[in-house]
């Protein structure tokens, strides 16, 4: 299913301007198109859209080490939490913790590398507050997070 994800400000990457009442239309695992949010209604007419408050980015990396829990999987989870869609190969350090981050599509990289939206892309979202704080997280198209 089309999803169009909304919100007041939606920045594409860290450093570009940020586009007011824009949208992300997400189709799979993959972004479909990015621009005005009138525009993409039209565009995906049968689309389910989330609005949501905040400014709509790219889903983040995260650098450190892997929050405690008392899981692999709560550990993973704790990053999705935070709007990171990856993590530095360093910091998962054991067959378990790869596999709770293949299996919820948490992205292992060698390096960090700049965060962006994309066409055709993979569509990884993070929707942040004011405080820079996470509202939601979509993974690979799925939302996986989401802030009550």
């Amino acid at each position: 299913m089309l999803t169009i994800h909304a919100a007041d400000t939606l920045r594409v990457h860290g450093d570009a301007e940020p586009l007011k009442d824009a949208a992300v239309a997400v189709e799979g695992d993959r972004i479909a198109a990015v621009g005005p949010l009138d525009e993409l209604r039209d565009r995906f007419p049968g689309a389910r859209v989330r609005r949501w408050p905040g400014v709509l980015g790219p889903g983040r990396v995260h650098e450190g080490p892997l929050p405690d829990a008392p899981s692999p999987r709560e550990r993973i989870h704790a990053i999705l939490k935070l709007g990171a869609v990856a993590v530095l190969e360093r910091h998962v350090d054991s067959p378990e913790l790869r596999a709770a981050a293949e299996r919820n599509d948490v992205h292992v990289l060698p390096t960090s590398r700049p965060a962006e939206i994309t066409i055709a892309g993979r569509a990884d979202l993070a929707v942040l507050d004011e405080s820079g704080a996470c509202i939601a997280t979509v993974c690979a198209g799925r939302l996986v997070h989401r802030r009550r």
